[in-house]
């Protein structure tokens, strides 16, 4: 069937500049532009605005895991941490910006709405960034200008909480970006239209893949600047980059599509009316998905493994790249592999394995959402329990070569051992992640699909702090009476594969115990089961 002329421009903003047929001018209930103006379809929304939004939020990601995948090195190193405590600060602070997006959420469905709470975001990112870069480059801020036995402990102090405040300046200024991303941009796509709404469902899986490159050229660029340029500059590129892309933000203002809920005039007993159903519909919905939530959270506690763990395992190997010997991959870098990963799977799974699965179970989506969690959390247990195999290679080697006690030394081993569980964990995050993300957006109300996003994210915080409180606690059971710890500095003596195992048994649980759940789960609006 032939598309129509009005479906033709709403699925190709390249053909906006053609005169518009009536179709396209349909002015949009509810909706306006930030005027408070009404808009209508054909001049508003679609994929020239979601490329605006989208430019914020792949500067966004670029930011964040351009500090994040090496920011345990900048700890071990400069600020004089041990690997156990470095471990647990970059999970808490990570953990924290995954549970901001809660009270971010909160706030923009409230008070401040999408496009504001971003506004908000993007400042906060500018200013938080900006006061890192000054804690590294300015010898008056910065910590590793001084040392523990220093003469001047309250200024140490001083500069230490300075790089704290803007470390988790940043960790606030994901709470309101996070949450309203995605959902700013989901919103520029009319669910009630046939051609808005596919796009809308092809927005979930190529949001990810756009943030996987953000994330790959963060990790293997700043990585690498700040390893072999230098700390102020490596953080100073994610601070000019932020500031950029917010300026690209806001040239799309004209082009958005603002929704007014609740904009008409109402009577108080109406009122009362549609707070308690919009309560019951919220209260419904988080009583369903708060099992899914819940089973979801040894997910979050591997993931945490990637920016912590997983980078110093790669800082022991031998990174050497090429035919020469004297180039070496950062260990950050290494980080890439996930991303990569991800920027291949994306394009297979959405043009060649759905619809193979659309032909095999007739589902239009080839899995349902939450088919598509389970096999991510499967992957992610795949994952882990490689990690572990080939962390116990990397010690044996370590022994064979009588390298146990010199944990400066580069143990003889590739580094392409990793590749695999950085692969997988790629792979598991575009199933897990994007179904986590697909399914708390679509089963929550209209007006609350920014805390939806939220619970989503917060899975990822709370198994951040689970970690941080994981790691902890086993390094002081591990290492009292003078033995070593699990998470020793000397990487040579402590054993990540037992820790590793421990979170691969943890996965196995939380894996069964989501079957069960999700088996019984009903989706909001469509009485389909877990295998429908």
């Amino acid at each position: 069937m032939a598309m129509d002329p009005a479906d033709r421009i709403l699925a190709d903003p390249l053909l906006l500049p053609l005169p518009l047929p009536a179709a396209a001018k349909q002015v949009l209930a509810g909706v306006t532009d930030y005027r408070g103006r009404p808009v209508t379809r054909g001049t508003s929304g679609g994929w020239r605005s979601v490329l605006f939004v989208v430019a914020v939020e792949i500067a966004g990601s670029f930011a964040y895991f351009g500090i994040s995948a090496n920011l345990i090195t900048y700890l071990t190193g400069p600020m004089g941490q041990s690997n156990a405590s470095a471990a647990a600060a970059v999970n808490a602070w990570s953990g924290t910006a995954s549970l901001m997006p809660l009270l971010g959420a909160f706030l923009a469905d409230a008070y401040l709405g999408r496009y504001r709470s971003i506004i908000l975001a993007c400042s906060l990112y500018v200013l938080g960034y900006g006061m890192l870069t000054l804690s590294s480059t300015v010898p008056a801020l910065s910590p590793s200008h001084l040392r523990p036995s220093s003469n001047q402990p309250p200024q140490l102090q001083l500069q230490v909480a300075f790089f704290y405040v803007s470390l988790y300046l940043i960790a606030l200024a994901q709470g309101a970006d996070k949450p309203c991303g995605l959902a700013f941009a989901a919103d520029q796509f009319d669910a009630n239209h046939p051609v808005e709404r596919a796009s809308r469902a092809s927005l979930f899986n190529w949001w990810f893949f756009c943030m996987a490159i953000g994330i790959s050229v963060a990790v293997s660029v700043v990585g690498y600047i700040q390893d072999y340029v230098g700390w102020g500059v490596g953080f100073g590129v994610p601070c000019a980059i932020v500031l950029g892309a917010f300026t690209v933000f806001l040239l799309g203002t004209p082009t958005y599509r603002l929704y007014q809920h609740n904009s008409k005039p109402q009577q108080p007993q109406q009122q009362q009316q549609d707070k308690a159903k919009a309560k019951a519909a919220a209260s419904s919905a988080l009583r369903r998905l708060l099992p899914i939530w819940a089973t979801s959270l040894a997910y979050g506690v591997v993931y945490a493994q990637i920016m912590t763990l997983f980078n110093k395992q790669g800082r022991t190997l031998d990174r050497r790249i090429g035919f020469g010997a004297n180039w070496q991959l950062p260990p950050a870098a290494l980080q890439t592999l996930g991303p990569a990963s991800i920027l291949l799977f994306v394009p297979v799974y959405d043009r060649a394995i759905v619809p193979a699965l659309r032909w095999a179970t007739g589902n239009p989506s080839g899995l349902t959402m939450l088919q598509r969690v389970g096999a991510g959390m499967a992957t992610s247990l795949a994952a882990v329990s490689v990690a572990a195999l080939v962390e116990a290679r990397r010690l044996a080697t370590a022994r064979e070569h009588g390298l146990v006690d010199q944990p400066g030394a580069t143990v003889p081993m590739i580094w392409a051992w990793l590749v695999p569980q950085y692969a997988m964990m790629g792979v598991a995050d575009v199933l897990a992640v994007v179904g986590l993300q697909e399914l708390f957006y679509d089963q929550m109300p209209d007006g609350l699909r920014s805390l939806g996003l939220a619970l989503y994210l917060s899975v990822m915080g709370i198994g951040g702090f689970i970690s941080s409180l994981l790691i902890s606690t086993i390094d002081g059971i591990t290492s009292r009476g003078g033995g070593d710890s699990w998470f020793d500095d000397n990487l040579n003596r402590a054993h990540l594969d037992y820790f590793y195992w421990l979170l691969a048994g943890l996965s196995a649980l939380e894996l069964a115990l989501y079957l069960g759940f999700a088996r019984s789960y009903v989706y909001n609006h469509e009485h389909r089961s877990f295998n429908t």
